[in-house]
């Protein structure tokens, strides 16, 4: 499992890693910084990732949205993360943008000075602001920043959140942002690595012409991050908007270069995270303590968090469970792992990495990864071996001397929260700056790369984009088994890894009217054991095998999926077929899973979001129709409360066969070596004499009638806005122009919807609409969590856009270009993932469009007019008479709403 890779560094500092591969004509850009929220000082926590947004407002020569620009260029899987550690920024373009996409990296890290304004900083800091409303907002929300807290001295660096505190991004000034760019976005503070369609002589060339006239910066101190130890143990309880009990066990662990993290990541997953984990057969399994288990090692350069987390079951003691997880703790301390769980974690480990080598990106990310924890771009060959190596007495070594020491025991409950207190914005303009106006700072003496023309770093022009890559579908072939099993597959040599996707015409809508959740139960119970195999033997034998089976429900199709070795393939089928065709549906596994899901459905309740979405469905399909239901597919408790093993068994007969099964494939064999694999494993399975299930669509969907049905979640400091119709149209039909209508309206970040609420007004962290696209139906929906104190405003923005793109302000000539232009030059990108090829594969066959679509959309994107997209828009979508979910608090809220001219409902969060 080997990256060939080359390495240099520029005169000034900036380490760079390229990574040629000729297969596909992109490259993967990635940037990181050696910076994260560990680096702040007292008083401006949050500011790194506060900085990371500012990145993307625009410097002295890319101004406007770089978000934009790279999309101009034909970038995608563009973004940017800031963890503890380091900042960074990706983006995968076409070959013929390199040059653009390190012009505009270069640039916002030599030039981000001189183009930034209040107006950008304010702006920003509202995103920021209802960004972390929106996480802090969720059930659990408020764990993290409890922990850090709570587990290490208020002086360490890590013990804040990345997102930082209100107080301190309402005084974050510019001043902040330069002394931030002075101190750290420097070239010797960051690392490059292009991987792709690029050669290291080209990688030289280019890197030295963009970066090399930056000059290096002052190195910046290190704070210092020791790993702490609690004094005495500490018991503590968190109250909070959740459903159901949760314990927390936490230890200050080494940083991720430690020889120990690797005995400890393995002691974890097997204590807590893989099949037959300690803590799942004691808790979940036997005792019938908890609803489900976890135990990982959070990572980081400096310092770990060693994390165990139980969800307690509805009506058990959380005390109970407590000491009985303190028990299990100990004895496994005591005791260490064996010999087999450890090398079924190398094997997992092993498959999971490769995984991560099939996109550029994502072998730009493993060599960036490895180089700043370890100081090698191979260091991930390292941790492979290290894994493979450790011994159950290594591993119990390192539990013993890290997890004897004191811990942090937390449960959080169901209770009231404590109020956030959200501070004024203090900062306000920078004195003896104008508002807007952008800040000045001198450049120092320019450094010329070695053999390289100097640009100036204070005025360049962005390179010009030569060209868009030409999108060809890989190949379909195709067969039928003996029993008429259609199977569709294309071959993909990239990695020695074999998709299989089993799509049968069932999902979400096959539950009837008065049985929901019956489909995903009967999903979840299939991989809780077989007729020759139980719950913890299947996922034994993935693990020893490298394969992963996994199951999902779309609103119309239910899917069972196979990533397997190559090597490892004829036994990974034949665990697919066991589960596929022989589940047991035995009782205890059936409980087990009703427990799952009914813990589910509680959490859904809890949660704001699947609140809204759960409420609209029905709103608008009505309770009859197949699509009136909850996308989740875990449908009502009353229902799992009373479904039995009978019921589970004439539901998988019903639905689960050969005549509602389709195939799709890719990997690295030939067509007829799959054939005969699924041949001889599914060639002679016949359909069951119980009648085939049926949905039906002749249901009538009731007619539109706009009003507010409001849920109250006290305490809340966002609501979220869900607002949704019923299309006359079906997923099936041609929707290209109004698949790009909607993207110019709320369906792209550059959309008018996300740009007004989001960049103009900053009331939400992200607002956009959606096109539910299901075979006979298309639901057209509008989301956007807001804060709380303009929710009626955003509904009356919402709808006024609504209005004028039906209206008067249709669709510009510039939108359409914009849009149309992304949609070609992101096309190519789309198809890098062997799971994006089988999602589109999939999709094909659902909506009955040839295999090569996406080649001919391209073709019919060029010639689409303005008039084109006004006339599917106003026609489809036609009017605002949208029925409108709110969830929020209802005192801070419901007299908002009340001004609207629309009827308000309001319902229980609990139905």
């Amino acid at each position: 499992m080997n990256i060939p890779y080359s390495t240099f560094t520029l005169e000034n500092g900036l380490r760079v890693i390229v990574q040629t591969d000729h297969r596909a004509p992109v490259v993967a850009v990635s940037l990181w910084y050696d910076v994260g929220s560990g680096a702040e000082p007292s008083g401006r926590t949050g500011f790194a990732h506060f900085f990371e947004h500012l990145m993307f407002t625009g410097s002295a020569n890319v101004p406007g949205d770089v978000m934009e620009q790279l999309k101009n260029i034909g970038a995608f899987e563009i973004n940017g993360t800031t963890g503890v550690d380091v900042t960074n920024y990706f983006e995968t373009v076409p070959t013929p943008s390199l040059d653009a996409a390190l012009f505009i990296e270069s640039d916002r890290m030599a030039n981000l000075t001189g183009a930034m304004t209040q107006a950008k900083l304010d702006s920003q800091r509202g995103v920021v602001k209802n960004e972390k409303r929106q996480k802090e907002d969720q059930p659990f929300g408020l764990v993290r920043e409890f922990m850090l807290e709570n587990l290490l001295p208020e002086d360490h660096p890590y013990h804040h959140d990345v997102i930082g505190s209100m107080e301190d991004l309402n005084k974050a000034s510019l001043n902040d942002v330069n002394e931030w760019i002075e101190e750290h976005y420097v070239p010797n503070n960051a690392l490059l690595v292009l991987s792709g369609d690029v050669t290291l002589d080209q990688a030289k060339e280019k890197v030295g012409k963009w970066f090399g006239d930056i000059p290096r910066g002052h190195s910046a101190d290190a704070p210092k991050r020791d790993v702490p130890s609690l004094s005495e143990r500490k018991d503590l309880v968190l109250a909070d908007r959740v459903a159901q009990s949760r314990l927390y066990r936490y230890w200050a662990v080494p940083g991720v270069a430690d020889p120990e993290t690797v005995s400890l990541d393995v002691g974890a997953r097997i204590l807590g995270d893989m099949a037959g984990s300690r803590l799942y057969d004691a808790l979940v399994r036997d005792e019938k303590l908890a609803d489900s288990v976890n135990a990982q090692v959070q990572t980081n350069q400096h310092l770990s968090f060693f994390q165990i987390r139980v969800d307690v079951k509805a009506g058990v003691d959380p005390d109970l469970v407590s000491r009985r997880l303190d028990e299990i703790v100990s004895d496994y301390i005591g005791k260490g792992p064996e010999q087999s769980e450890i090398d079924r974690i190398a094997v997992d480990n092993a498959s999971y990495t490769l995984g991560a080598l099939e996109t550029v990106g994502g072998r730009a990310s493993l060599l960036a990864y490895s180089m700043l924890a370890s100081g090698k771009p191979d260091g991930y060959k390292d941790e492979m071996l290290a894994i493979a190596d450790a011994s159950p007495e290594t591993v119990k070594a390192s539990l013993k001397k890290w997890l004897s020491r004191p811990v942090l025991a937390f449960t959080v409950v169901p209770g009231d929260r404590v109020e956030a207190e959200e501070a004024e914005v203090t900062a306000g303009v920078v004195p003896g700056a104008a508002e807007g106006a952008p800040t000045k700072s001198e450049s120092p003496p320019v450094v010329a790369a070695a053999d390289t023309p100097a640009a100036s770093a204070n005025s360049r022009t962005m390179p010009p984009f030569s060209g868009v890559t030409k999108i060809d579908f890989p190949v379909v072939e195709n067969a039928t088994l003996s029993n008429g099993i259609k199977v569709h597959f294309v071959r993909r040599d990239v990695l020695p890894v074999v998709n299989v996707s089993l799509s049968f015409d069932a999902g979400i809508s096959a539950d009837s009217t008065d049985r929901l959740g019956v489909q995903g139960l009967m999903l979840a119970a299939m991989k809780q054991g077989t007729k020759s195999m139980d719950e913890g033997e299947l996922g034994i034998e993935q693990e020893r095998l490298g394969a992963r089976i996994n199951t999902r429900s779309t609103m119309d199709r239910t899917q069972v999926d196979l990533t397997a070795l190559t090597m490892t393939l004829d036994p990974s089928l034949d665990l697919l077929a066991d589960i596929v065709m022989n589940p047991s549906f035995d009782e205890a596994g059936v409980a087990r899973a009703r427990d799952q899901r009914l813990s589910a459905i509680k959490q859904e309740q809890a949660q704001p979001r699947s609140l809204a979405s759960r409420t609209l469905a029905a709103a608008l399909f009505g309770g009859q129709h197949p699509y009136g239901r909850p996308v989740s597919g875990n449908g009502t408790a009353n229902v799992i409360e009373t479904v039995t093993s009978e019921d589970l068994a004439a539901f998988h007969q019903a639905w689960i066969r050969p005549d509602k099964l389709e195939i799709f494939i890719v990997g690295n064999l030939s067509l007829q070596e799959m054939q005969s694999k699924l041949e001889a494993r599914f060639g002679a399975w016949a359909p069951p004499s119980l009648a085939a299930g049926r949905k039906n669509f002749d249901v009538a969907i009731p007619s539109s009638n706009p009003r507010i049905i409001f849920i109250d979640v006290p305490q809340s400091t966002q609501s979220v806005i869900y607002g949704g119709k019923v299309l006359p149209v079906k997923g099936s039909d041609d929707l290209l122009d109004l698949v790009q209508a909607n993207t110019i309206l709320g369906g792209g970040y550059q959309s008018r919807i996300n740009a007004d609420l989001r960049t103009a007004k900053g009331w939400t962290y992200g607002a956009s609409t959606n096109l539910y696209r299901y075979e006979n139906q298309v639901q057209y929906t509008i989301v956007a969590p807001v804060q709380a104190d303009h929710t009626g405003d955003s509904i009356v923005a919402l709808r006024d856009q609504v209005t004028q793109f039906l209206g008067e302000n249709g669709v510009t000539q510039s939108e359409l270009d914009r849009t149309v232009d992304g949609s070609i030059k992101e096309a190519p990108g789309s198809l890098l993932r062997s799971t994006s090829i089988l999602t589109r594969m999939r999709n094909d066959a659902l909506y009955q469009r040839p295999f090569d679509s996406i080649v001919t959309e391209q073709e019919r994107l060029k010639t689409l007019t303005t008039e084109e997209l006004d006339a599917a828009a106003r026609s489809v979508i036609v009017k605002d008479d949208f029925t409108w979910v709110v969830v929020g608090d209802k005192e801070k809220v419901l007299p908002q709403l009340e001004g609207l001219g629309l009827p308000i409902e309001v319902v229980p969060s609990v139905q």
